[in-house]
């Protein structure tokens, strides 16, 4: 039997039944926390010296915690004394109740609603894991360890944070007063292998034409705009669309916290600072970037444009630093246009939207956006042109489209596949001068396709 769980339920006539009902025995709790103590006591700053290697580390804290459940002369089982060292090890070596989700190649998210709910996706689906941890004081004291490593902090007075991990996975936490029945932690995972562009040909989020249309566009140095909602997969595309720059340009990436795993040597990796307790200190995405000319890039990479840097990225964009890329959110190609002029209004200034829109279509030369389907499937179901203006509207013009009346399968999943409409785009032209041209049978793959008309909005 478990420590964390005492399982047991009983059905109508009192007998005893196999279910799991997600208790904790509180004596073993007790037990647990006490040893904790008592190791962080003994250890002390060992824990954080920076010349001891990880196995040498973990072999000191094993020795101290066997001593010191020997000291508590408390009668354990086996099993029970098995799970007391490893929560108890899994508490100071790394992240509590959730470390064995951490370590799980199939979880890519885990959502922690207060100690005793933890949810996880697994394949796309969010489920209920039964996983918990001791009580929110358990839970704030990881959420401390992690927020500490990156040298942020969370308290009363600023109770929201952003942070990562050390292997780059996104951590968002918020804690009392503004989490009720928290605190509130969410993970999003990165995986310590990099997705290639293989990976996503594979998972059908685009395909083989798709692919090769978009590697032709970063070597090429359009400015790419990628868009989708929240979990449809930006910053990984925008991952594996940064690894087509070739490796012989000076790339500058700017983020909230650090997600992106560039291939590349020659990167600069540029990172946010929360204000201090006084309030003082912030440097913001807006300031990284205006930075970032100074900085002689050929690429500037920006994780997500969320306020008036989007400005900046724009007049980057049209100043000679072609080949950028930047995420927002939006749910179509469409709205991404609506969503950038808001995005650009945000930085203050008092433009007339003309102005704002000739700036976008002239600095965006393509748009791809993503979806998260209904079977869990992460999809790119537009590559679309950026492709000028027509009196006060911008007009785009679909270059690929996801298939939808492909249906789905026996199991629900969508059969589609990202399909070229037939158009060749306008900046196939620029592309020509790179000296990249795109061959007829790019855009006519004798797929069926719906004939693309150009939009505009």
């Amino acid at each position: 039997m478990s420590l964390y769980k005492r399982l047991h339920d009983t059905n109508a006539a009192g007998s005893p039944t196999a279910v799991m009902s997600g208790r904790r025995d509180p004596a073993l709790d007790e037990l647990r926390h006490r040893v904790h103590s008592s190791l962080i006591e003994e250890l002390g700053p060992i824990l954080y010296d920076k010349r001891l290697g990880e196995d040498e580390l973990r072999k000191k804290v094993h020795e101290a915690l066997h001593t010191a459940i020997a000291q508590e002369r408390t009668p354990l089982s086996a099993a029970d004394n098995a799970q007391l060292i490893q929560d108890v090890s899994d508490d100071i070596l790394g992240y509590g109740p959730i470390d064995k989700l951490l370590r799980d190649e199939n979880v890519s998210e885990i959502m922690c609603n207060g100690p005793k709910q933890i949810f996880v996706e697994r394949s796309g689906k969010l489920v209920l894991d039964d996983v918990t941890f001791v009580d929110e004081l358990h839970l704030r004291r990881i959420i401390d360890k992690i927020v500490a490593q990156v040298g942020r902090r969370i308290d009363e007075s600023s109770p929201l944070c952003d942070a990562r991990l050390p292997d780059g996975s996104r951590v968002n936490a918020v804690i009392s007063p503004l989490a009720v029945g928290g605190p509130f932690l969410t993970i999003r995972k990165f995986a310590a292998d990099p997705l290639r562009i293989d990976d996503l040909i594979r998972f059908g989020t685009v395909s083989v034409h798709g692919a090769r249309f978009l590697q032709a566009c970063i070597v090429g140095k359009l400015n790419v705009l990628v868009s989708g909602g929240t979990g449809t997969g930006k910053t990984t595309t925008l991952n594996v669309l940064s690894s087509f720059i070739p490796a012989d340009e000076r790339i500058v990436t700017v983020e909230d916290a650090k997600e992106l795993q560039l291939i590349q040597d020659h990167v600069l990796s540029l990172e946010t600072r929360p204000p201090n307790v006084e309030g003082k200190g912030e440097v913001s995405i807006r300031d990284l970037v205006k930075n970032t000319l100074r900085m002689r890039p050929d690429r500037i990479v920006v994780g997500e444009c969320r306020s008036g840097e989007a400005l900046d990225m724009l007049q980057a964009m049209n100043t000679g630093h072609d080949g950028s890329l930047t995420t927002l959110h939006a749910n179509n190609p469409r709205d991404t246009l609506s969503r950038l002029e808001t995005l650009v209004l945000m930085a203050g200034f008092d433009l007339p939207v003309r102005a704002i829109r000739e700036q976008i279509a002239s600095a965006v030369d393509m748009i791809v956006q993503l979806q998260r389907l209904r079977d869990g499937s992460r999809r790119i179901t537009h590559i679309t042109e950026v492709s000028g203006m027509e009196g006060e509207i911008i007009t785009l013009q679909d270059i690929f489209l996801f298939d939808f009346s492909a249906g789905v399968d026996e199991q629900g999943r969508f059969k589609g596949q990202l399909k070229p409409t037939g158009v060749r785009p306008k900046f196939a032209q620029k592309l020509a001068d790179h000296g990249i041209r795109l061959g007829p049978e790019m855009f006519s793959s004798g797929q069926e396709t719906a004939p693309g008309q150009g939009r505009k909005r």
